[in-house]
């Protein structure tokens, strides 16, 4: 190619027209990477294979046994890349010294940069439990994820039925969160959430915020076995009668979701079966 009359060519162009030229050019090339780092960033942090350590910088207990831990990405715009419904493993030591792996499902989604935050239950004798009742601000958790059979998208249901006992509130409350911050997603969710004592209800003045603020797609059932004097909602399990008074009934586009022990997820399923709601409109966590 013949570079110099392509360059005398450039002469027969107004001076401003080719000002324009590079100026549009050169939007161009910035827009473009804005968008190939942006989309980078949202790829998020996360290692389905290898674990990654972030740094805890926030612990706040929430009750004797609970704790909200907020962890540190690598920048403020970083996302951690969890999809709606899984999960993260974590990987820590035990009172021996000994590793050990458990999943956990963050309260927080994509829309929140910069960090994470998971809350745990540290049980007096938990292996895992150990690991995160030791750690303090500064100190360093490995994860690896995203991970989890499930995975939340807008418009999947109607309504959603949604039974967690304990610490498997973290997971129907992430995708609470999803539904309801989503201005376009109009699911229904009805909650009901097991625990053995008022105290033991975990992240109840958030849901309850949502309760108020939704009123018309979220409804929140608290079931107490040991429950407090004047107590207005349910007392001791989760009952077939209370599914049935507080979860939409059977149908082609509802789904119930059970997070819990695994006698609780057994009992559910027994309760769900026996009121009609077949395979399909069920999911164990």
């Amino acid at each position: 190619m013949n570079w110099s009359i392509k360059m005398d060519a450039l002469h027969f162009y107004p001076a401003e027209l080719l000002g324009g030229v590079v100026a549009v050019v050169a939007i161009c090339g910035t827009v473009a990477y804005i968008y190939r780092n942006r989309r980078r960033c949202r790829q998020g942090c996360l290692d389905p294979e290898n674990f990654k350590e972030f740094k805890l910088v926030k612990k706040t207990p929430l009750n004797q046994y609970a704790a909200k831990f907020r962890f540190a990405l690598p920048s403020s715009s970083s996302i951690l890349g969890v999809p709606v419904g899984q999960h993260v493993i974590c990987r820590g030591t035990d009172s021996k010294g000994e590793e050990v792996i458990r999943p956990y499902c963050p309260i927080t989604l994509d829309s929140d940069v910069g960090y994470f935050e998971l809350v745990v239950k540290m049980y007096p004798q938990g292996k895992m439990s150990h690991h995160f009742r030791q750690m303090r601000e500064g100190d360093l958790l490995a994860v690896k994820g995203p991970a989890g059979r499930f995975r939340y998208t807008p418009g999947q249901a109607r309504a959603f039925g949604l039974l967690a006992g304990g610490s498997g509130i973290t997971q129907m409350f992430q995708i609470v969160r999803a539904i309801l911050e989503n201005p376009r997603d109009k699911t229904i969710a009805h909650l009901i959430y097991a625990n053995a004592t008022l105290d033991d209800i975990l992240l109840k003045e958030e849901l309850d915020a949502y309760a108020s603020k939704f009123p018309e797609r979220f409804k929140v059932y608290y079931v107490l076995e040991k429950p407090p004097p004047k107590w207005e909602y349910g007392v001791g399990y989760i009952s077939k009668e209370m599914i049935q008074r507080h979860c939409p009934p059977p149908a082609p586009d509802i789904q119930i979701l059970i997070c819990g022990s695994e006698g609780m997820n057994r009992a559910m399923t027994d309760h769900l079966n026996a009121l009609g709601y077949t395979p399909n409109m069920q999911f164990v966590f």
